[in-house]
């Protein structure tokens, strides 16, 4: 069965470009990848930062240490990656108070026909008594 049959015309629903956006982002940046991406990139920006220039005598560090602008990175990173990862759980909650909700409904459905499922066979069986 297609996952698609499956679900609530909400989700089928158009999405913007900034959904579309956050949904990616958020995709991206909650993984081990973009966390072992980062790891390494904090490694270079350290090692290029302390030890080639230090050693090496190439010249003077872009960023020395207490790496300010490394800091300034990765709060504008955090800055930025905050609302849109927000924006996405939104999005999430959305769509599950929307499956909530559809749920009870089908339960009702089916809590409605077992009733007349139990009065059909509670009359059938009054039948077969006589």
């Amino acid at each position: 069965m297609k996952k698609e049959a499956l679900l609530h015309p909400m989700h089928k629903a158009h999405r913007t470009f900034g959904q579309k956006a956050a949904d990616i982002i958020t995709g991206f940046a909650g993984s081990w990848t973009f966390i072992f991406m980062f790891g390494i990139f904090f490694t270079i920006w350290v090692a290029v930062n302390t030890y080639f220039f230090v050693t090496y005598e190439i010249g003077k560090p872009f960023d020395p240490y207490p790496f300010i602008l490394l800091n300034l990175i990765l709060s504008t990173l955090a800055a930025i990656q905050a609302p849109v990862i927000l924006m996405s759980q939104n999005r999430e909650s959305q769509r599950d108070r929307i499956r909530g909700e559809y749920d009870y409904a089908v339960n009702k459905k089916a809590e409605k026909e077992i009733e007349e499922i139990k009065e059909q066979l509670i009359r059938i069986e009054r039948k077969l008594r006589r």
